[in-house]
């Protein structure tokens, strides 16, 4: 099997093994009136309804999974779903709104004030559950201050988007901008219980950073997001609104622990990138690779990751005969001037072939988003190999140029290069194999 076949078997196995439906199957059910998530355990008796508020790219699946545990309960229950798609199971209790992503709407206003009105009317007798996967921090948000618009609120976004920072600096940023963010969810639910379920998009370990953060303490302050605006400088493109707004001696500080609104709080991990990259590792040493776990490179500069992860694997190369260099997290691309389609897996894999012609190296490089997401672009990713270089060239076409202009989709799809899945329903980060 050649190396190209054997990389998208690997990606493709390890999407299957963490679908979301699955997990939701296996960690959330009820047993004698009990509701058990994740080794945590409520009595449905001890409450008189049930809450769901749901948001992010795979809300619709844990939708369906809640659901599917509550069949046969006799408990009152309604829920807002903010995602890319509906969940499957249809049920007029709960409400679904569609969610906008990479950069907040008029419908994620509309979003934010459901989800805060539906949460401003619970209390002690209720439980809620957060179903909060990643995506989460454009589909439902509204500014903090009514003196911003929506308009700042997508500069604000876009602005972070195209900058480079990693994904815990532009989360501060949002936090400190959001109504619905950085704990505000929780305050906004009063007394309530509250167990939030999170299928993780950032590194490991940082549940505050899961969709900025709406029903946990923030660990981050307004001089955090100050500092983080003075270190990226002209590269974090703000308007001069928003540069007021962080300067203001009287932004308001996001909720921190010991707030009572975390007092009868709890959160899970149901999914993380570490699931992703164990099912891939576990099918590429089934394939007969040497298999090497290496994050590295996370939030790296793309150019920085591609060369770390190429020499990686060439250097067990001398040692093995099949290696397989398995990585997750995200790249950061700083895009400049006027771009084309593509996102940062895509231009991820163009600079590996660059590489790989440059050193002669027979490799294959996959690199692609778990949501089947990458950018403005309708792919999840691109795989490439050492000849990529030479068969764009015959086509007429210059992974050199493509990389200026940050423009990967059109030259992958022309090579049947780019990895298109759709939405998958899920969101645990990208997953990078590099094969030798």
């Amino acid at each position: 099997m050649a190396l190209r076949d054997e990389a998208l078997r690997i990606f493709a196995n390890a999407l299957r093994m963490v679908r979301v439906d699955a997990v939701m199957q296996r960690e959330v059910r009820c047993v004698d009136g009990v509701l058990h998530v994740k080794g945590i355990a409520y009595r449905l008796a001890d409450f008189e309804r049930v809450v769901i508020a749901a948001v992010g790219k795979a809300a619709g699946p844990m939708v369906d999974g809640v659901l599917a545990a509550f069949r046969g309960e006799q408990i009152t229950l309604e829920g807002v779903v903010v995602g890319p798609t509906a969940p499957m199971s249809v049920d007029a209790r709960v409400r679904f709104l569609q969610g906008s992503h990479p950069i907040p709407d008029e419908t994620s206003a509309a979003a934010a004030d459901a989800m805060l009105e539906l949460l401003g009317r619970c209390d002690e007798r209720c439980l809620v559950l957060v179903l909060l996967s990643g995506g989460a921090s454009s589909m439902v948000e509204k500014p903090l201050s009514a003196a911003m618009t929506m308009e700042d609120v997508a500069d604000l976004h876009r602005g972070l988007v195209h900058s480079g920072l990693a994904i815990g600096e532009m989360n501060a940023l949002r936090k400190h901008f959001s109504a619905a963010k950085g704990g505000r969810l929780a305050v906004a639910a009063g007394g309530a219980t509250m167990c939030t379920l999170i299928v993780s998009d950032v590194p490991p370990g940082v549940m505050d950073v899961v969709g900025s953060g709406p029903t946990v303490p923030d660990v981050t302050t307004v001089e955090t997001c100050r500092e983080i605006i003075r270190k990226a400088g002209p590269t974090l493109q703000l308007t001069e609104t928003l540069r007021a707004y962080f300067d203001d001696p009287d932004l308001a500080e996001t909720p921190k622990a010991g707030d009572t609104a975390f007092a009868k709080a709890k959160a899970v991990m149901l999914l993380s990138s570490d699931d992703l990259c164990a099912t891939a590792s576990a099918c590429a040493a089934a394939m007969g690779f040497a298999v090497v776990f290496d994050n590295g490179c996370d939030e790296w500069e793309y150019r920085g990751a591609a060369r770390y992860l190429l020499d990686r694997a060439e250097t067990l190369a001398r040692e093995h005969e099949r290696v397989c260099v398995v990585s997750a997290g995200e790249v950061s691309v700083v895009v400049q001037g006027a771009h084309g389609r593509g996102g940062r897996n895509q231009q991820f894999v163009l600079e590996c072939a660059r590489l790989a012609a440059e050193r002669g190296l027979v490799v294959t490089v996959l690199s692609a988003g778990s949501d089947g997401i990458d950018g403005n672009s309708p792919a999840a990713g691109g795989i490439v190999d050492g000849t990529t270089v030479a068969r764009a060239r015959e086509l007429g076409l210059s992974v050199d140029d493509a990389l200026a202009r940050f423009d990967s989709y059109g030259l992958l799809a022309a090579l049947g290069d780019a990895i298109e899945t759709g939405a998958t329903g899920n969101n645990l980060r990208d997953l990078r194999l590099v094969l030798l």
